[in-house]
């Protein structure tokens, strides 16, 4: 069995900076020997659910997490957000993950990106997730090459306050000058502050020959032309995917944190709940079931379409068994597949759009 589990990968829903599809990295991921593989778009769990069962289906276990942009909230560097990873345990921190990322676009958007604050990062808020570091972008990454050492220990401690036991610090090689300076960093941390390290590798595409075709989706997603000597170069030809042999070559010094990404895929373990419908709870009056409220919203519009339809009293009580018998047919079938609440959130939108032209 492989020692060895990519923890993250970009895909095509990465909408900056993403071209691995799906089914692709999940069919050489089972070639490769894998046993697991994790996703983490950017702030975003877009493709989650299918990335999960196309996962299972192949015979390969899903890691779902995220890659968050966190605000920098130093003065005047508000440009340079941090990167931090998290992967859901269960279905809690898949709910926990949710409301960060809603919290972050709702409340807290700078240049279209939604951006996570440290200060909602608690225990409470974290519940059931898994945290890596972030790599070269990661808030302790930074401070530690920075040479601010006392901030990226006050960070790592407040992260393993609201991620107890379930904090790893994060170390990578894909191919920048500064990669065994960071590692060397993080590794003397993870002593000093006795938290696990793990290996990772940023996947942002398949093979090593699609480097190019990735910088080209960068550029049109960040405004730049490909000849632009100007332009930031964020990506090596080195982050394809890589077999677990040269990911174990790669980090043949450091043999636990290769250790570790095994660990991580075996506390993850998302249930099957993504694989079923999920709707949100319609507000109902009076304590009614969903059942109820759609027969009566049913029965009352039926009676507003027949007095449209027959204004005549007579001819409408004479035709209303059939509809009667009609409708009932018909709600009977829907509360069968259980789709009453389905129903009540179209028809509120609906009227609600009527409503306001």
């Amino acid at each position: 069995m492989s020692r060895f589990v990519h923890l993250r990968f970009h895909s095509e829903y990465s909408i900056t900076d993403g071209i691995v599809r799906l089914d692709p990295i999940i069919e050489k991921s089972v070639s490769q020997g894998a046993v697991a593989l994790g996703i983490t778009d950017l702030m975003n769990i877009f493709g989650g659910l299918r990335f999960y069962s196309h996962a299972i289906a192949a015979g390969l276990k899903p890691v779902v997490g995220c890659d968050l942009w966190v605000q920098n909230e130093e003065q005047d560097k508000r440009d340079r957000p941090y990167r931090l990873t998290v992967y859901c345990q269960n279905h809690e921190g898949y709910l926990s993950l949710c409301e960060l990322l809603s919290r972050a676009w709702m409340e807290n958007q700078y240049l279209g990106r939604g951006e996570i604050r440290m200060a909602w990062l608690t225990e409470e808020a974290c519940k059931g997730l898994i945290c890596l570091t972030g790599g070269p972008q990661g808030i302790v990454e930074r401070h530690l090459v920075g040479k601010k050492g006392e901030k990226a220990r006050q960070f790592a401690r407040h992260l393993d306050r609201a991620f107890p036991g379930r904090l790893y610090l994060e170390v990578q090689r894909p191919g920048f000058k500064s990669d065994e300076l960071l590692v060397s960093l993080m590794a003397n941390l993870s002593v000093e502050m006795a938290l696990p390290l793990v290996a990772t590798h940023p996947i942002q595409f398949l093979e090593k020959d699609d480097f190019n075709a990735h910088e080209v989706r960068c550029c049109i997603a960040e405004g730049y032309v490909l000849a632009d000597t100007r332009r930031p170069h964020r990506y090596t030809e080195q982050q394809y995917l890589k077999s677990a042999e040269e990911m174990q070559e790669l980090f043949s010094d450091l043999p636990q944190a290769l250790e570790n990404t095994l660990v991580i895929a075996e506390r993850c373990n998302l249930d099957g709940v993504l694989q079923k419908p999920q709707l949100p709870l319609f507000p109902t009056p009076d304590g009614m079931s969903l059942d109820d409220y759609m027969v009566k919203l049913a029965k009352e519009g039926l009676n507003k379409r027949l007095e449209f339809l027959y204004p005549d009293k007579e001819k409408r009580e004479q035709v209303r068994p059939d509809y009667d018998k009609r409708l009932e047919y018909e709600l009977g079938i829907i509360i069968k597949m259980k789709f009453p609440g389905y129903f009540l959130i179209v028809q509120d939108f609906i009227n609600w759009s009527k409503r306001n032209g």
